[in-house]
């Protein structure tokens, strides 16, 4: 028996996940899916991407889970007269210490909504680049950190959208998974017409697990076992998008790295402390999409998307599972 096992600390991870899905199943209807991805972001210390239309949900799924979480919430309207000190804080002189004083930005919180990301200048955009990578942010050479634990949840609408600027591949590298919600089953809208608020911050959940017990879900995902077959393979998938004669560049090493993070925590939500071959293959395209451009991109960008997925599935069916 591993030393998780024999410790209980698995029985410990599956509680503290249950009770967040469970929490959020109640406010997000008929989107396990997207909940069970998201949880695994959490998991993985990773952001998260949600490209879709407005008006679908991605709001109420972020608060969800930091209200599931006891976290502190924190959301940002991203426009394009949004400036970098908006989103990190400033130095404000304070007259009566006769100094500077730095005033945090909204980036400062446990979950941060970067709603409509895409709407902001380049610029502004790049203003989360540290804070993702490395939970600080530095401001006038100062560094300040943010609170444990952080994530972004980025929403942003399809680029081909008037007044939407494209992020930039560094800025989409931070992200370790870009989801796609959709629109719900007649059953579930059905569901959601009869009891869902139109206000997000409207909705009563009750804290399921506490910033420590988040920190210890995490600091376990590191520890999961992934044997080296598995490795291989992943090295296998990450090599084949490089040599792929349709993608116009191949998936990074912090891509794989990546897919290894997201493949450990998987494997901890589903109440084990190894990785299995299937934990890989179901991430290949939440964390590969968005870090993958064609060469000859079609005509929009959910074209792209599609066709992006449509190469991967094809590599993922080429190369033997390990075993």
């Amino acid at each position: 028996m591993s030393e998780f096992l024999a410790s209980g600390r698995l029985a410990a991870v599956r509680t503290g996940v249950e009770g967040m899905r469970t929490n959020m199943r109640h406010t997000i209807k008929g989107k396990d899916e997207v909940i069970e991805q998201v949880l695994i972001a959490l998991v993985a210390g990773g952001h998260v991407l949600i490209e879709d239309l407005p008006g679908v949900g991605k709001t109420t799924l972020a608060y969800s889970l930091a209200r599931s979480m006891a976290c502190e919430f924190s959301r940002i309207q991203f426009t394009s007269d949004l400036l970098p000190g908006d989103v990190t804080g400033v130095a404000i002189y304070d007259e009566t210490e006769k100094t500077f004083v730095f005033k945090k930005g909204p980036v400062f919180a446990n979950v941060v909504l970067a709603d409509e990301i895409n709407r902001a200048t380049p610029k502004t955009q790049s203003a989360l680049l540290e804070v993702m990578d490395r939970a600080r942010v530095t401001v006038d050479g100062e560094t300040h950190a943010v609170g444990a634990p952080f994530m972004v949840f980025a929403t942003q609408n399809p680029v081909d959208y008037e007044g939407t600027f494209p992020l930039p591949e560094s800025q989409m590298d931070r992200f370790l998974m870009r989801l796609h919600m959709g629109y719900p089953e007649a059953a579930d809208e059905l569901e959601i017409l009869r009891t869902a608020r139109t206000s997000y911050d409207a909705i009563e959940l009750n804290p399921v697990i506490t910033h420590a017990e988040v920190r210890h879900l995490q600091e376990t995902a590191a520890q999961v076992f992934v044997e080296d077959t598995v490795l291989d393979y992943i090295l296998k998938l990450v090599a084949a998008t490089r040599t792929e004669a349709e993608f116009k560049a191949g998936i990074s090493v912090r891509g794989g790295l990546a897919l290894r993070t997201a493949a450990q925590a998987r494997a901890l939500v589903n109440g084990r402390d190894f990785v299995l071959p299937d934990d890989v293959t179901e991430l290949v395209a939440p964390v590969f999409t968005h870090r993958l451009a064609m060469l000859r991109p079609p005509g929009d960008a959910l074209e792209e998307r599609r066709a992006v997925m449509a190469t991967l599935k094809r590599i993922v069916g080429a190369i033997p599972l390990p075993t």
